[in-house]
């Protein structure tokens, strides 16, 4: 369970927005967003503190690497989701991101968010 942890979710198509948002909703997250494009990512970044993310790699305005700054920056886990894999800039800057690709079940990608999140460990539990 993700605790009313807030989560940021960035994808620009509807349909996988709203997947994530229920999946987050259902593990009793809190959703900040859906954001379609940087800008909006950025500006609710700005405006509220998120626990961790989920962002599909190119949104309407560009590839996600200002978000994933962000992000890095104040030490926020989070997933990358992709149907065509990470610009190489962003992968040799950031080699250690954790990258599903697309189609991945909602559910998966907030269950594997919640062990970043909460430093889980499927096989012996809290860490």
């Amino acid at each position: 369970m993700l605790n009313r942890s807030a989560v940021l979710i960035a994808e620009d198509q509807p349909f996988i927005a709203l997947d994530l948002a229920m999946a987050v909703e259902d593990a009793d997250g809190e959703v900040v967003g859906p954001a379609a494009s940087i800008k909006e990512a950025l500006a609710l970044l700005e405006s509220r503190p998120v626990v961790a993310a989920i962002l599909d790699v190119n949104l309407v305005d560009g590839d996600i690497s200002p978000v994933v700054e962000y992000l890095v920056e104040h030490g926020v886990p989070l997933i990358l989701q992709t149907g065509v894999g990470l610009p190489a800039d962003l992968a040799a800057r950031f080699p250690n991101l954790v990258v599903r690709i697309k189609p991945t079940r909602a559910a998966v990608i907030v269950a594997q968010l919640e062990g970043m999140i909460f430093h889980v460990d499927p096989a012996i539990g809290c860490l």
